[in-house]
């Protein structure tokens, strides 16, 4: 029987594998992209019935404009490098929501949420062009729908995992409100992996200078984050590494990263 599971384990990991662009990682796909996106698109739009959205017109034209500029880049890309089916079904949406927490946070299909509470930090459209890179890196990386197939592994055992899969629809229902973060915990930031959030990093890095905006800037942002008075981290910072550890990764990848920065002004 311990033969028949590695051999399970063998075929569905070598099948189930996908790439993770401009990094290169292997990481796991067990669920459809259509089951995430539909059940993504459903909460969002049930989230935003009922989010308190900036009245900030300056602001929200701001966060709108780099939300579109990185997706512009981000398209571009993709199609460029053959990748175009990665963000297929995606609905690109930025929304300023009038909230003081220092927060951000992605969905699933291009959905993403800065709070008022966090521009303080940004300080200018730069600034901005990192939180927003960093969540679009979220999206394009599919790090929700990778952990969602991590935890069909940790739920049903790999001898059902076939079976599992087989019924995604009810499977990311199950799965989908504690993936994507939402419900009890609305407004805050998915939990990804420390490993997810320094990927997200390096992409992100990546898209706002292809955007036109100096990546140079994220190091300095993430020092005013952590900056931050009180004892306790924000929810933004809760799952990301040290800052040390951050500082020192985002000054070994900005040589390589600025050969993508291209000034538009």
């Amino acid at each position: 029987m311990n033969i028949l599971k590695w051999l399970i384990m063998t075929a569905l990991f070598v099948s189930a594998c996908s790439t993770v662009p401009m990094t290169g990682r292997k990481q796991l796909s067990l669920v459809n992209d259509k089951d995430v996106l539909t059940s993504s698109f459903q909460q969002y739009s049930e989230y935003i019935k009922t989010a308190p959205i900036s009245k900030d017109k300056a602001k929200t034209a701001m966060v709108v404009n780099v939300g579109r500029r990185i997706a512009m880049a981000t398209d571009q890309y993709m199609r460029n490098n053959g990748m175009a089916d990665r963000v297929n079904g995606f609905k690109w949406e930025f929304n300023l929501v009038a909230d003081p927490a220092p927060n951000a946070f992605c969905m699933p299909g291009g959905k993403i949420v800065v709070y008022e509470g966090i521009l303080p930090y940004t300080e200018d459209e730069t600034g901005l062009a990192v939180v927003v890179g960093h969540e679009v890196a979220h999206a394009i990386a599919k790090h929700s729908n990778e952990r969602m197939s991590q935890q069909v592994l940790v739920s049903v055992g790999s001898e059902f995992v076939n079976m599992a899969v087989d019924k995604q629809s009810m499977l990311v229902k199950t799965l989908a409100p504690t993936i994507f973060g939402l419900g009890v915990q609305i407004g805050v930031m998915l939990p990804y992996s420390r490993a997810h959030e320094s990927e997200a990093d390096h992409i992100g890095l990546i898209l706002m200078a292809m955007a036109g905006y100096n990546p140079a800037a994220a190091e300095h942002f993430w020092q005013r984050m952590s900056q931050q008075g009180g004892s306790k981290s924000p929810a933004f910072l809760s799952t990301h590494p040290s800052d040390e550890t951050r500082a020192a990764k985002l000054r070994e990848l900005l040589p390589s990263v600025q050969k993508y920065y291209k000034p538009v002004y």
